[in-house]
């Protein structure tokens, strides 16, 4: 063998080392050993051991973990069907999953920890593996442009007719004729997303990532891929652009903003006592998130109710409170008993309570307040106060319909008032509106709180949802939030203003005045 061909063979190891090195972000350079170790140390309590979904924590959740060994997966760039790339598995793993228990690890974990994590990930399933599988991103249009009334209206037409109704309800709610019915691939139930929260969508909310959705579909799920009306003509991709604008639209256009205080102004007459009032379209909303209560048994992990939107108004001498939620059901609905049963089957309440059977329980919402205005910042226990140190509450009842107070005293005591305040609700796809007035001063001052002007008033929500099997300790609760009754601005602020400037300029005028007349009488003139 010559020098030269000795050469060559002597550069092949490391032109094959050159050509084995792994391509940066490629499966070769992450590490599934380490992977594993964030694994078995942030996930496998939710998704188990074994990457089935069945970590110690999933009874208690709805939706379920995912299963990594089906390879089935929800939120994906890819066709109805078809493994996700490395990229959307990165999202979820970043951003988690609104509305579900899946938090983002972005500012929890390094790049190389979510990276290694996403590679062990893929080990569950067998069809990551397979070779013959091409993990491809579809190609997405891009939105039209405008979304004006008359393409909105396009959209409506085509939430119609392919059928989004039937699950998600006529107004989107998530109430429609199919939506007791439902249950994923895993035979867990599952409830129709509420088009209302967008920020709760978990792909994502903006028009695009529904467009996604719309043509890749969500695997799993009775949420099925309409791209093959495309295909077979039944709409244009604009079309479908347009029907996500629709979607798009039913929402807030920005996530609410959760604030500590809800300002109630003082308007003149009487306050309004209809929940369709028109004088509540001038009056700003606050939101209020809300979450299982987990801390007492029966413990509740899966809440059906997500928030409240509350309003307020005063006249000086009653309060009304606004409160609206969205509610697929006016529970009790026989309808939906199965529906409930199979929630309570699949939610775990806690380690030693018996699963209770379904029954036909109603909606109830209950607004907490301190017994007496606090001096500081101590407020009773959030949890329905303490034997010690009572809270008082307004309650209401969806059947018999009825708002009436009381004392708590903890979650399982709770002694009624002779006083109570005033209620009136209207219920309209998928959507409760609930109005309760009470006079600010009243004549039981030991124990019904005295609403002042001026004065911050802690006030926390809780809400039940009949028809999920929610009552008792089943429910959704709120921390404490402030009510501030609004004092109108006397109107001396806004004379006191005009008068100093009118006297300022009066006196500017004779200044000027006196000086052109010295003038004048210096030349002589």
């Amino acid at each position: 063998m010559t020098e030269r061909v000795r050469c060559r063979y002597a550069q092949w190891p490391a032109v094959l080392g050159i050509l084995l090195l792994p391509a940066p972000g490629s499966l070769l350079a992450q590490d599934t050993t380490a992977g594993k170790s964030v694994y078995v140390k942030w996930c496998a309590g939710c998704h188990g051991d074994g990457g089935a979904g069945d970590g110690a924590a999933a009874a208690s959740m709805l939706p379920r973990p995912r299963n990594f060994t089906s390879g089935l997966y929800k939120i994906r760039t890819t066709a109805s069907g078809q493994l996700p790339t490395d990229a959307d598995l990165e999202r979820a793993i970043d951003e988690g999953l609104p509305g579900s228990a899946m938090p983002g690890w972005k500012g929890r974990l390094s790049q190389s920890e979510r990276r290694d994590v996403r590679a062990y990930i893929k080990t569950f399933s067998s069809f990551f593996a397979d070779t013959s599988q091409h993990v491809v991103a579809l190609k997405f249009s891009s939105p039209p442009g405008g979304a004006s009334v008359a393409a909105l209206k396009v959209g409506r037409q085509f939430y119609d007719s392919i059928g989004c109704r039937k699950c998600h309800g006529d107004q989107g709610r998530g109430d429609g004729p199919s939506a007791p019915t439902l249950k994923d691939d895993a035979d867990f139930p599952i409830f129709a997303a509420d088009l209302h929260q967008s920020w709760r969508f978990r792909g994502g909310g903006s028009v695009e990532d529904i467009y996604r959705r719309l043509r890749t579909g969500l695997d799993g799920t009775p949420m099925p891929s309409f791209a093959d009306l495309i295909d077979q003509k039944f709409l244009t991709d604009e079309e479908l652009w347009r029907l996500a604008q629709y979607v798009r639209s039913l929402s807030p256009a920005a996530p609410p903003e959760v604030r500590d205080v809800v300002h109630a102004p003082q308007i003149p007459g009487t306050v309004p006592v209809s929940p369709d009032d028109s004088a509540w379209t001038r009056v700003a909303r606050s939101w209020f998130p809300l979450e299982g209560q987990v801390i007492h048994k029966s413990r509740w992990f899966a809440p059906a109710v997500a928030g409240v939107w509350v309003q307020a108004l005063h006249d000086g001498k009653t309060l009304a409170l606004r409160v609206s939620w969205d509610d697929r059901t006016e529970s009790p609905d026989t309808a939906w008993l199965k529906f409930e049963q199979r929630i309570l089957e699949t939610v775990a309440g806690d380690d030693s309570a018996p699963g209770p059977k379904a029954e036909p329980w109603p909606d109830q919402l209950a607004v907490q307040f301190p017994r007496h205005l606090p001096q500081g910042m101590e407020r009773p226990y959030f949890l329905m106060g303490a034997t010690t140190d009572p809270v008082y509450q307004w309650r209401w009842t969806s059947r018999p319909r009825r708002a009436f107070a009381g004392l708590a005293r903890g979650i399982e005591r709770f002694d009624t008032l002779p006083g109570a305040p005033a209620g009136e609700a209207t219920y309209e796809h998928g959507e409760w509106r609930l109005v309760l007035t009470r006079a600010l001063a009243t004549p039981d001052t030991a124990n019904e709180v005295q609403l002042e002007a001026g004065r911050a008033i802690p006030m926390a929500f809780f809400a039940w949802d009949g028809s999920s099997g929610e009552h008792g300790s089943r429910m959704a609760v709120s921390t404490w939030y402030f009510l501030a009754l609004d004092r109108p601005t006397p109107p001396g602020v806004f004379i006191s203003p005009v008068l100093a400037m009118l006297v300022t300029l009066g006196l500017g005028l004779v200044v000027v005045r006196r000086a052109q007349r010295r003038g004048a009488a210096r030349s002589g003139v």
